[in-house]
């Protein structure tokens, strides 16, 4: 029998049950709300000065934080968020260190082929590895990561209509109901595991600063940028961009690390213009700065 709106409680049943067996492989998880996004709120969000809060405080509503392979906390979850018809699965967390390669249909471009384009001009293969079917039509290939590398989210970045889910990010599971249809396992992939991802396209994941320090440790403060941007919250999320930036181009790295931390903003709800507006103004203080610190040098 087919789910409609009149049975919201038998497809919330189901999405636990979905995401208890993805629970069970060692994927973190939480409930989705039809449209995608976290079942739970926040429980600071009437709280303008709240401190950053990412769960500690014990209650749930932190988005992609809340995500627990426990079964008795996914279980808690769900029963706190009863109009939860999905669940989302965090990327970035061991042990698998998801990677998620979405290949988007909505922006009338051919992402499969673009990304058979760069497996041919870059030398790798994707592996046989889980692919989970979007009612749109798209396509989400698992990948595992390196423990000790941040993938970033991003969204067209590596190529029109390919979007990319890291650490802070999620992947709607397979299962999952929403507003626009069913997410489902590819035939012959559900018992597949995450393939580890190929190293050349790993390099493509992370955007290298172009002037490396001395010391090999620019590429990993960059990423802990990033990753620091992808932590805000609502509230926190331009204060956060611009300390990155700042810092970003304090180091030299700041034309570098643009793109990946305004992919990263967007990511957390800022517009792709508040965000750019936030690094431009980050930039330009810093080059003013760097002036007058220049010209009280030679005073």
């Amino acid at each position: 029998m087919a789910i409609t709106d009149r049975h919201p409680r038998q497809a919330t049943t189901l999405a636990l049950a979905h995401a208890l067996s993805a629970a069970e492989r060692g994927l973190a998880v939480l409930p989705l709300s039809r449209t995608k996004l976290p079942a739970l709120r926040s429980p600071h969000r009437d709280d303008p000065a709240a401190a950053p809060c990412h769960g500690e405080c014990g209650r749930p509503g932190h988005g992609v934080h809340d995500a627990s392979t426990d079964p008795a906390h996914v279980r808690a979850l769900f029963a706190a968020a009863p109009w939860a018809t999905g669940y989302g699965i965090a990327c970035g967390l061991p042990p698998h260190h998801l990677i998620g390669v979405d290949l988007d249909t909505k922006t009338g471009t051919d992402s499969t082929a673009a990304l058979r384009e760069l497996a041919l001009r870059h030398l790798f293969t994707i592996p046989a590895t889980v692919v989970v079917l979007t009612p749109s039509g798209g396509r989400h290939l698992w990948l595992s990561g390196p423990p000790d590398v941040v993938v970033p989210n991003s969204a067209g970045r590596l190529a029109p209509g390919i979007d990319i889910r890291g650490a802070g990010g999620y992947l709607v599971g397979p299962g999952s109901r929403t507003d626009h249809g069913v997410y489902a396992t590819a035939p012959g992939t559900t018992h597949l595991p995450p393939a580890s991802c190929p190293p050349a396209l790993l390099r493509l994941l992370l955007p290298p600063p172009r002037h490396p320090g001395p010391s090999g440790t620019r590429h990993g403060h960059g990423q802990g940028l990033v990753h620091f941007v992808l932590a805000a919250h609502e509230g926190q999320r331009n204060t956060r961009l611009f300390w990155a930036a700042c810092r970003a181009y304090e180091d030299g790295i700041g034309p570098d690390l643009a793109d990946a931390l305004t992919d990263a903003a967007v990511h957390t709800g800022l517009t792709l213009r508040e965000a750019r507006s936030t690094i431009a103004s980050a930039e330009r203080m810093t080059r003013h700065r760097g002036s007058a610190e220049a010209d009280g040098a030679g005073q």
